[in-house]
């Protein structure tokens, strides 16, 4: 909602469009046409206009010009671009033919304390006889320690810094650091992790960086790694529909990949390691092989049967449980040995966010970073990015799930979240049996404390 003007505000830059934008509390910062009050996407705004815009059929999000539709839909950056060679939709998505995958979606707050207490109960005999608490593994790396002790870093750049260096200390605890490998950064974001592997092992060679991410992004490193030996590639593909047997470079040079990702959220985690380990059709026992499209674009030759990617180490930081989905988890032949299935999986994501829920640091990091000075050349860029990464932590550390009454009353908030740990601890566990199944030593530690981050949990593994 928005309005042309607004009392009592000061008054647009000038050549600046008049328009209030009330979500953001100031006037639209587009450039307007001479003679003009108000740019092309709020003309409306302008009474004296004749021409009408119309919402963007290709996403409404903008509007258009309607008498210039049809030449706008030409160059729309919505439209639907050519699908690059290594795109295969749903490939790692997992099978939707199961009756049990469907079903009606019931939320904590509408469970009775009965309920609950089953559901409890269930989740306490599966964990029986399983080795539930993590290693304690916090490491750093010699890469990261200047960084570290740079007093121009703020408060939680300084703690995605801790987080980083011990993901490295992990990996190089387990040789996943040296020449002649692809690390593949799934969820890469700005490519910080990517990075600091590329400054650990920056005398290595043939190395190469592949950092998957769905979505644009502000602020990627990629660009520090231009003048060097190592070959950055970004791939904007969400990971449920990337083969990565068909990306070209892979293909050409067959080297082995080393999976990493710091807060791969939710089922990210499931996505990657079908994307990492669904291409051997034996392996499949779970679910039958997805049904794979025709690329639109690229090379016509398939993977030949039986090809595989060389997977030589995985270390994923894993969070946000509560946003798993059972159609995607490589766990369901873990769940059914223990007598559980997709209804006992949908609760247990759910009071997986238990664990973190109520530990408000959102408020107080925000404290922090006003009280921090910036000391940077773009002290402007330095706070966004900041801001940036304080958003991106709370983001990986809430939920939107309700606590209901009847066990607000019932359980203190100290089991609740002991409860929340033992679900993802649960889901995690089917992941290291996936893992296991397939002739890999996995493994999960604590890589970071948790006043560094509330998910701080390292899954890793290497072949047997």
């Amino acid at each position: 909602m928005a309005e042309a003007l607004c009392d009592g505000v000061a008054a647009p830059l000038p050549g600046r469009c008049a328009f209030y934008v009330i979500k953001k509390k100031r006037y639209c910062k587009m450039v307007i046409g001479r003679g003009k009050s108000f740019c092309g996407e709020h003309a409306d705004a302008d009474k004296d206009s004749e021409r009408k815009r119309i919402p963007c059929p290709l996403d409404p999000k903008h509007t258009v010009f309607e008498d210039s539709l049809a030449k706008h839909l030409k160059k729309c950056n919505s439209k639907e671009k050519p699908k690059p060679v290594y795109y295969v939709k749903d490939i790692n998505a997992g099978s939707v033919n199961e009756e049990e995958d469907v079903i009606s979606e019931v939320s904590i707050a509408e469970r009775t304390k009965e309920e609950l207490d089953d559901l409890i109960g269930k989740l306490k005999t599966a964990l029986k006889g399983l080795n539930i608490k993590p290693d304690s593994s916090i490491l750093s790396h010699p890469a990261l320690h200047e960084a570290l002790n740079d007093p121009k870093n703020g408060n939680f750049a300084f703690k995605h810094l801790k987080q980083q260096a011990s993901i490295l200390g992990n990996m190089e605890a387990l040789e996943l650091l040296g020449p002649g490998r692809c690390y593949v950064e799934f969820g890469a974001g700005k490519g910080k992790l990517s990075h600091w592997i590329h400054v650990a092992i920056e005398q290595a060679k043939d190395i190469h960086f592949l950092l998957v991410e769905r979505s644009s992004t502000r602020f990627k490193v990629d660009g520090k790694h231009k003048n060097t030996d190592a070959i950055f590639d970004r791939l904007q593909v969400d990971i449920q529909h990337l083969d990565l047997r068909k990306v070209p470079f892979l293909r050409e040079k067959g080297l082995p990949v080393i999976a990493v990702g710091k807060h791969l959220c939710g089922a990210a985690t499931d996505l990657t390691l079908r994307c990492l380990f669904e291409h051997n059709l034996k392996d499949q026992d779970c679910d039958p092989p997805t049904k794979r499209v025709k690329l639109n674009e690229g090379s016509e030759e398939d993977t030949k049967p039986g090809e595989e990617l060389k997977v030589s180490g995985v270390a994923i930081a894993v969070c946000c449980h509560h946003r798993c989905d059972w159609r995607h988890y490589v766990g369901k032949q873990f769940f059914r040995e223990r007598g559980l299935g997709v209804r006992e999986f949908d609760a247990f994501q759910r009071m997986s966010s238990w664990a973190t829920c109520g530990m408000s640091r959102v408020g107080q990091g925000h404290k922090n970073l006003k009280q921090e000075e910036v000391r940077r050349t773009d002290e402007k860029q330095q706070k966004e990015e900041d801001v940036e990464e304080e958003e991106d932590e709370a983001e990986h550390e809430g939920s939107s799930e309700t606590i209901p009454d009847n066990l607000n009353s019932a359980v203190s908030a100290e089991e609740r979240e002991q409860i929340g740990r033992l679900c993802k601890t649960l889901i995690d566990q089917g992941r290291l049996h996936y893992l296991q199944q397939r002739g890999f030593k996995s493994n999960l530690s604590y890589y970071t404390s948790r006043d560094v981050s509330l998910e701080n949990v390292l899954l890793t593994a290497v072949p047997i």
